[in-house]
């Protein structure tokens, strides 16, 4: 038997809500509303719930009950519970014993005003900044100790780090190399060969590899394996409180989990930014042997004129530079994980984009400071 709703008068002042049927939530439950509704028709001092023809009942029941006293309570309407079955009365009594928490009502979601949502990003932007330099601090302040061998972490922990972030990851690194000096090649010998000018495709890939292309692949390529897994280690650690247990015992955390990563990255990067360039020309080289029908001995030859020592430093340069960069953007998102599971991906996917980012905006200005410098 479905659930009923009727209205009664036995007086002027008197609203009587007869109830009958079975309430439960399975079989779909009458709205408060319709007594609101009643009310405004013909306004009452006093509402009077009756039950005697309610047969099954659970929580839908209740919360009826309690939407049609909150109801009441929102015009002074005195309610009458005399009615109600003796579970639903101490239901009630149990749930308005304690007083509601402010902000546990969901509060309806209106658009912010335009001020408003700048106000918010120049508050989350000043808060970021002072976390970044408040880390960047404290990375330095551990370097410091590392250099003045006084720094506490655990040495294995570093070779496994340097093994993760160099040998590990020397195929994925020289697989996407390889493909960047097949597509320098094959765009160039597409430009070079209306003039007759093939031979320059090593020159190309030799210095494109070796100045921009080879250690800004090798960074972004980190940023997504490595940076993403430093974010994600530490965040877990963060969520499942491991890292305040490091500083319960008195081991810093920068010193203990942070440093090891930076200084893995910073010397693995410039090897890891050597072995792309070598196989990136080694992928050019196949296009210009192959299409352009180019000489080995000539493209080597060619490549080696066109290369200077000074180019290959600006690439291992950038390489260590990008490497600090990675390792940073992940472990300060990983140290600022807060909240479940999900911040953790949250984490890792804010280390990606803030090192790409950082990363790009990093080769720009070598751009510029290497125009300026001539080099």
């Amino acid at each position: 038997m479905g659930s009923e709703i009727a209205f009664a008068r036995p007086d002027e002042e008197t609203l009587e809500v007869r109830l009958a049927g079975d309430w439960v939530l399975a079989g779909g439950l009458p709205s408060a509303l319709m007594v609101v509704l009643e009310l405004e028709l013909r306004p009452a001092q006093r509402v009077r719930i009756l039950t005697q023809d309610v047969g099954a009942w659970d929580s839908g029941l209740l919360a009826f009950v309690r939407a049609l006293v909150s109801v009441c309570k929102q015009r002074s309407i005195e309610v009458d519970r005399a009615g109600l079955p003796q579970g639903v009365a101490a239901l009630l009594a149990l749930a308005e014993a304690v007083p509601e928490q402010q902000g546990a009502r969901r509060q309806e979601h209106r658009p912010s005003s335009w001020l408003a949502r700048i106000g918010a990003f120049s508050l989350s932007l000043t808060r970021g900044s002072a976390e970044f330099l408040e880390f960047l601090g404290t990375l330095t302040l551990a370097l410091g100790r590392f250099i003045g061998l006084r720094a506490r972490y655990q040495r294995r922990d570093l070779w496994l780090l340097m093994q993760q972030c160099g040998v590990q990851a020397l195929p994925i690194v020289g697989l996407i190399a390889f493909l960047v000096g097949l597509i320098l090649a094959f765009v160039g010998a597409v430009q070079l060969r209306q003039f007759g000018a093939q031979i320059y495709v090593a020159d190309l890939v030799g210095l494109g590899m070796a100045r921009e292309m080879g250690a800004m692949m090798t960074g972004i390529i980190m940023a997504g394996r490595t940076g993403a897994a430093f974010a994600a280690q530490l965040g877990t650690m963060k969520v499942n409180e491991e890292i305040d247990a490091l500083v319960t015992l008195g081991i810093p955390p920068t010193e203990y989990l942070v440093l090891p990563r930076l200084v893995a990255l910073f010397l693995m990067m410039p090897l890891l930014c050597i072995c792309a360039d070598l196989v990136g020309i080694i992928g050019g080289g196949l296009v210009g042997v192959g299409m352009l029908d180019i000489e080995p001995v000539e493209y080597v030859r060619r490549t080696i004129d066109a290369i200077s020592l000074t180019d290959c430093a600006l690439g291992v340069v950038k390489g260590a530079v990008f490497g600090v960069i990675v390792a940073v953007a992940g472990c300060l998102r990983g140290m600022q994980t807060k909240g479940s599971a999900a911040a953790v991906g949250d984490a890792a996917t804010s280390a990606v984009v803030t090192g790409i980012v950082a990363i790009v905006a990093a080769d720009g200005l070598f751009a510029v400071l290497t125009n300026v410098l001539e080099i």
